[in-house]
């Protein structure tokens, strides 16, 4: 059966906040329609580009920038390494002058208001998440390219198919959590499959070397969002709440400088469950208080849920002991692969599958990540993904205002603690008298997806976003 080789590096991916469908993946479609310009015809050869957006990025757009994002990427300027302090300098620069630097090189007329075009009333067959680049040349040519942006970061070109990127043979092909299980028997773990497909790509240091930097980036943006406070941008007058819960956590606890000192006053806290409770919630709000600023995140699998995983994985690491390199390369990989999973069995895009395919992914993850690195066998922590799952199913993604802070950044605190909790449950439950298996809730996740009203798959159109009044801060 033919497989779609995901490495741990697609489902990580280093990015600009607010959202991997709505900002990331369509700043990648843009980079990508400019190098494919620069390819055929020269970036010389262009006069004019406007971008369509259709439907739920339309409807969504300017609460997750999405139009930011695509005239950044028609800029060339690089998402993992931009500093993301120099976004709104550059957006005023382009809006003043009503001109842009096409690929970094050439400069076009462009006025933002005009050449990116929100088509609210229209859709793409393909998926919900459709732009359309409309390029002109100097000599007076015509033409179009169509991007989708599928979930996580994730972008597929009109007529391009996941598996027809994909010219990689991996040693343990896998599509589903039985194949995975296969691989299992002949004694790895789940981190071991993983490790040895990522062989197909790269070398072994190589590939530690980047999970290593996918965890110092969600590690600063902790640590950046626990001691950053203010107000949220986008109009809502959402207040960051990480700052004064970390600080209440750490009072009379000793002053540090860095996030290794800080670390240690965490661990000098205390084990009581509420103060882990807290603590859990902090770093998950802290990491989506940022990616609601524009800041540099992790799509974990994508950044609307880019809170669950880092906030579990450091729980691990203050509160089980769990501070060695070789422990978190294990824990992501481990987490990498049950998201492969749920993409390839369903969806991580809340545009099509409602908040469950975006927090209960990235709380199966954990959860299953969290067994393994507790000790669990392989089948306790495929257990407690499907256990995490199960209890997100039906969830709805209704954005207030289209932006990514209302309900979004609680519910990764709650995604977070299922999370937890689902992995206790596992490591003390016995997975061959389990009645529901991670395929049948994945496959169950799917048909809830197809049934449910496309107002709750991130539109904006229905539940709390028709509810509260735009403008209202968050009791």
């Amino acid at each position: 059966m033919p497989h779609e080789a995901i490495s741990v590096f697609d489902m990580f991916k280093i990015g600009v906040g607010p959202s991997s469908s709505h900002t990331l993946g369509p700043w990648r479609a843009a980079m990508r329609c400019v190098n494919s310009i620069k390819a055929e015809f020269g970036i010389n050869a262009v006069a004019s580009v406007t971008v369509l957006l259709y439907g739920s990025l339309a409807k969504t757009g300017k609460g997750h920038g999405t139009d930011v994002a695509t005239i950044l990427g028609l800029c060339n300027e690089d998402p993992v390494t931009i500093d993301v302090n120099s976004i709104t300098p550059k957006l005023n620069h382009i809006n003043a002058s009503k001109q842009l630097l096409l690929g970094g090189e050439v400069i076009i007329l462009f006025n933002p208001s005009t050449h990116v075009q929100f088509l609210y009333n229209e859709a793409l067959p393909f998926h919900p998440n459709g732009l359309t680049f409309l390029i002109t040349l100097t000599n007076g040519h015509q033409f179009s390219q169509t991007y989708y942006s599928i979930g996580g970061g994730f972008v597929v070109m009109e007529g391009e198919t996941a598996n027809s990127k994909q010219s990689v043979d991996l040693p343990f092909p896998i599509n589903t959590s039985d194949d995975l299980l296969h691989w299992c028997m002949k004694g790895l773990s789940i981190s071991e499959v993983v490790m040895e497909n990522e062989y197909a790509w790269r070398s072994e240091r190589e590939t530690k070397n980047g999970v290593l930097q996918i965890w110092h980036t969600m590690q600063d943006c902790i640590y950046r969002g626990c001691h950053t406070q203010g107000e949220l941008p986008g109009g809502l007058q959402v207040q960051r709440r990480a700052y004064a819960l970390n600080k209440k956590l750490t009072a009379n606890l000793g002053d540090y400088a860095n996030y290794q000192d800080w670390l240690m006053v965490i661990k000098q806290s205390g084990q009581g469950f509420k103060n882990v409770l807290d603590w859990v919630s902090c770093f998950a709000l802290a990491v989506n208080e940022e990616n609601a600023s524009f800041g540099r995140v992790v799509t974990a699998p994508t950044n609307g849920a880019a809170g669950v995983i880092p906030a579990v994985l450091l729980y691990f690491i203050a509160f089980c002991d769990g501070n060695s390199e070789e422990k978190i390369i294990k824990f992501l990989l481990t987490a990498s692969e049950v998201g492969s999973i749920f993409k390839k069995g369903a969806t991580i895009s809340a545009a099509m599958g409602g908040c469950q395919a975006e927090i209960g992914v990235s709380s199966a993850m954990a959860a299953a990540a969290l067994t393994e690195s507790l000790g669990g066998t392989q089948k306790q922590a495929l257990m407690a993904a499907e256990i995490a799952m199960e209890h997100h199913l039906g969830l709805t993604c209704d954005p207030i205002g289209g932006l990514v802070q209302v309900p979004c950044i609680e519910r990764n605190t709650m995604g977070a603690i299922k999370a937890i909790t689902a992995s206790q449950l596992a490591l003390q439950s016995m997975p061959d008298y389990a009645r529901v298996s991670l395929d049948k809730v994945i496959k169950t996740m799917w048909e809830t997806a197809l049934d449910m009203n496309s107002k709750y798959k991130e539109t904006s159109d229905g539940g709390l976003a028709i509810n509260i009044s735009v403008g209202l801060s968050e009791c």
